[in-house]
């Protein structure tokens, strides 16, 4: 691959542009298996020496499953998911408020599902080649011009390449270096200079295997979700998920400015597992379905256990020169629907396609199809904001409208219109264009997708060659 010190590349060559990827996160670890599968090389480099995943519950729908078809990977993501049918809201007393049902896998050909998150970690990164991850490689700076990129690490290393990718999360190292060059030169927009906006702060862990005879819902084939929403007084919303291996998800959600406690956990800046169990400790009598919140406690390692915040922002910059944002990188949506995760690896797809579609590797290509991913993606996330803010007030939106909009969305939308919608959200679903597509489930038409310009010139190619011969 030539990225231990070599020179930079020429201006033009017939090879394909050789990536480096900041983070070993999902949609740095997507990317780099679809890259594989292209033909692409690339490497990905990982600021820590280890990735600890948030252990608690993820969700993943019909809009990136077919990706995970095309690579050989849905029959072994299914093997640790369960299926998300239904799920049932209660007040802090256990009274019903009311049950939001599902789209039918016969109308979209997929279920949404459900697991813990490491899991799809371990399952992601055992696809990548040891020799193409670097952990422990910190990005101190960047330089890109018309010739490459060069990146520079702490250990006061240096590596070259044609494109960097910054797929290093939310606070990424990369976007913030790449906004800081570009508002020197006056061309950040306003917008982006802005800090992201903070609406929730969450709790987040998964037992250890539980016994079905005390909880008898982890035997259930699909998943069993509850919302429990704290009175008027209370910032809380809890909920709990099964998952295979007879474990519970769980999860403790805090509405901030609606109370001060909110805001109280919300100044705290001690992110540790001691402060994480003083706050575990005040809450620990919620009521849930099973017992209480502190059942669950007692049987979470507390290392299992993280804090986080829920944030959200639409950057307008996505890419300049050789550099190219991807996942919560560019754009971060409120964990309401599943969506940070299923946008970043649909971040990866569509980027793998146009990274695919360029030859000869030039700059001037190069940037053409960087610009080309951007118009692709930053209209199907935008068109998500809306939805993920609903979303999120229907699931832990504590405010007179929020509870009201809850009642009215859960027990009196009629069935049709969820289901309009419902369909409007799962159409579009983009797969590699230079592997085999997945095969087509479920009654419903979705967004076409859209052809690879490279194998359309190759295909083009072979029958001009086979005219050629039998003339």
């Amino acid at each position: 691959m030539g990225f231990k010190g070599s020179d930079l590349p020429p201006l033009v060559t017939d090879d394909p542009p050789r990536v480096l990827i900041a983070g070993a996160g999902l949609g740095g670890l997507f990317l780099g298996i679809l890259l594989e599968r292209a033909g692409i090389p690339y490497a990905i480099f990982e600021r820590t020496a280890e990735i600890r995943p948030i252990g608690a519950i993820m969700c993943l729908s019909p809009n990136i499953l077919p990706a995970f078809e095309q690579l050989g990977l849905y029959e072994e993501l299914m093997s640790f998911s369960k299926e998300a049918i239904d799920s049932t809201f209660y007040t802090d007393k256990l009274k019903v408020v009311g049950k939001n049902g599902a789209i039918t896998a016969d109308v979209v050909g997929y279920e949404r599902i459900l697991f813990a998150r490491p899991e799809l970690y371990d399952m992601l990164s055992i696809q990548i080649p040891k020799e193409k991850i670097f952990m422990s490689k910190k990005i101190l700076s960047f330089q890109q011009n018309h010739e490459g990129v060069m990146l520079r690490f702490s250990d006061n290393t240096t590596i070259h390449g044609d494109i960097l990718v910054g797929a290093d999360g939310a606070h990424s190292a990369v976007r913030q270096q790449l906004y800081k060059t570009l508002e020197k030169q006056g061309l950040l927009p306003k917008a982006d200079t802005k800090e992201m906006s903070r609406g929730y702060i969450s709790l987040v862990g998964t037992t250890d295997a539980l016994d079905p005879v005390k909880y008898p819902s982890v035997l259930k084939e699909d998943c069993d979700i509850n919302y429990i929403i704290g009175d008027k007084k209370s910032p809380y919303t809890w909920c709990t998920f099964t998952v295979p291996g007879n474990k519970i998800c769980w999860n403790v959600i805090i509405q901030l400015g609606i109370a001060e406690i909110a805001d109280d956990q919300f100044r705290s800046s001690d992110w540790i597992p001691q402060q994480n169990q003083g706050m575990m400790d005040s809450i620990r009598h919620f009521k849930i379905p099973s017992g209480t919140l502190g059942d669950l406690f007692d049987v979470t390692p507390i290392e299992r256990v993280s804090k986080v915040y829920f944030e959200d922002m639409l950057f307008e910059t996505w890419h300049h020169g050789r550099t190219i944002l991807i996942g919560d990188a560019a754009h971060k949506l409120l964990p309401s629907t599943g969506a940070g995760a299923v946008n970043a690896m649909q971040d990866a797809v569509i980027l793998a396609n146009c990274l695919y579609d360029i030859y000869p590797t030039s700059y001037e290509n190069i940037k053409v199809a960087l610009n080309d991913y951007k118009e692709e993606r930053f209209v199907a996330v935008k068109d998500q904001y809306p939805q993920s803010y609903i979303s999120a007030k229907i699931m832990y939106g504590h405010t007179l409208s929020e509870r009201i909009l809850r009642r009215v969305i859960l027990n009196w939308l009629p069935e049709s219109m969820k289901r309009k919608q419902l369909q409007k959200d799962t159409a579009y679903r983009p797969q590699a264009n230079f592997l085999p597509l997945a095969p087509k489930r479920g009654t419903l038409d979705v967004i076409p997708q859209r052809p690879s310009m490279r194998a359309q010139r190759e295909e083009e190619e072979a029958k001009r060659k086979v005219t050629a011969a039998v003339i």
